[in-house]
């Protein structure tokens, strides 16, 4: 079981839209940090402190040093699919800024995207969101298959605060 320190340390790593990014392009391909740096225009300086981060927490991780095309050599790098089941705490608008920064750029025809308006109970939500879960996770810790182009999924359910059902919504401070 991980230690309270460990699952902090795992949050806060994860916190960061970047470092998502990061892991999402290691997923199918290892990738170095020089072309980690140039693919999402980072000084590879930056790129390496995010990298070192991923690495330090386990959600990626480096494959043998290769040398790259001028000799030097070079570290590989995978993620371990660790980030799939690793809880972050009030993710959801770094989620969102995430996936915004990941399809800038993409042509419409380039996305699929579905919306709908439901009304369901509480169970039925929960059900919903379950069978969606089971159905993605599936998919999400198969193999690579071959041939195949790596995808992204962006799934968010949220109360409709527009509707005449509006509920009054209760917040902590």
């Amino acid at each position: 079981m991980p230690t309270d320190e460990l699952v902090q340390a795992r949050a806060r790593a994860l916190s960061s839209p970047l470092r998502l990014r990061i892991l999402r392009l290691c997923l199918h391909e290892s990738r170095t940090n020089k072309e980690i740096a140039d693919i999402l225009q980072l000084n590879p300086a930056t790129s390496l402190h995010h990298v070192r981060t991923l690495v330090n927490n386990g959600f990626l991780e480096a494959e043998e040093p290769r040398r790259g095309n001028r000799g030097a050599k070079e570290v590989p790098y995978r993620s371990t699919k660790l980030s799939w089941g690793t809880r972050i705490p009030d993710a959801a608008p770094m989620l969102v800024d995430t996936f915004l920064q990941e399809i800038d750029g993409l042509a419409p025809q380039e996305m699929q995207v579905v919306r709908v308006g439901l009304k369901l109970s509480e169970a039925s939500q929960k059900e919903m969101m379950g069978r969606l879960r089971e159905v993605i996770e599936d998919y999400a810790m198969r193999d690579p298959e071959e041939g195949g182009v790596p995808t992204s999924l962006f799934l968010a359910h949220h109360l409709d605060l527009t509707g005449n059902d509006r509920r009054d919504i209760e917040t902590s401070d």
